[in-house]
């Protein structure tokens, strides 16, 4: 396989594109879910900086959905660089069943490390918000925050997602690529 230029046999590429955007849909759809529970921790951290991020896609709807909106918008594209990743790996190269039965092992493994390490930067950001906050006192007043504790916690836990997810697709491929032996 050759990264920078490759070659995809044409009997594989309608199963790689299938992966790819299975891999965009629940990634966006697991972002959305995120989300929802990142804004019952900290509404400030969306009312007060990702609702501005994303201002593009604000067509006046509820905070809850403009929240599920932005954790689609925000993660689709990890699943599709994901699932590409996985279907180059060894995925596409399946017959249709088994594609569809190590897919699905692979995305559960990819969003169940995800969950994990987004779980502990969770739990480190709640151990971080007990203590000294000096350090998020330019967020504080940049942003106007009533509630920076629950704002550290939100914070933590959105960094540590996105690293999950990028250990997720690594355990993944791991995954596949043992599978495929």
């Amino acid at each position: 396989m050759n990264p920078i230029y490759p070659s995809i046999p044409a009997r594989q590429f309608p199963a790689l594109i299938r992966v790819t955007v299975l891999g965009a849909l629940f990634a966006g759809a697991y972002g959305a879910l995120h989300d929802q529970v990142s804004y019952s921790i900290s509404p400030e951290y969306f009312t007060k900086m990702k609702f501005y991020q994303f201002a593009y896609a604000d067509f006046g709807w509820p905070p809850r959905v403009l929240a599920a909106e932005v954790g689609f918008l925000a993660t689709w594209w990890v699943g599709l660089i994901g699932g590409w990743i996985l279907g180059r790996m060894g995925l596409a190269e399946l017959n249709q069943r088994a594609t569809r039965y190590y897919t699905a092992r692979a995305f559960a493994l990819a969003a169940g490390v995800t969950v994990i390490i987004g779980a502990l930067g969770a739990l480190l950001g709640a151990f971080q918000a007990q203590g000294d906050l000096s350090a998020w006192q330019a967020w504080q007043e940049n942003l106007g925050l009533d509630d920076l504790r629950g704002f550290v916690v939100v914070a933590y836990l959105h960094w540590a997602s996105y690293l999950g997810g990028i250990l997720g697709v690594i355990a993944a491929v791991v995954y596949v690529k043992r599978a495929d032996r």
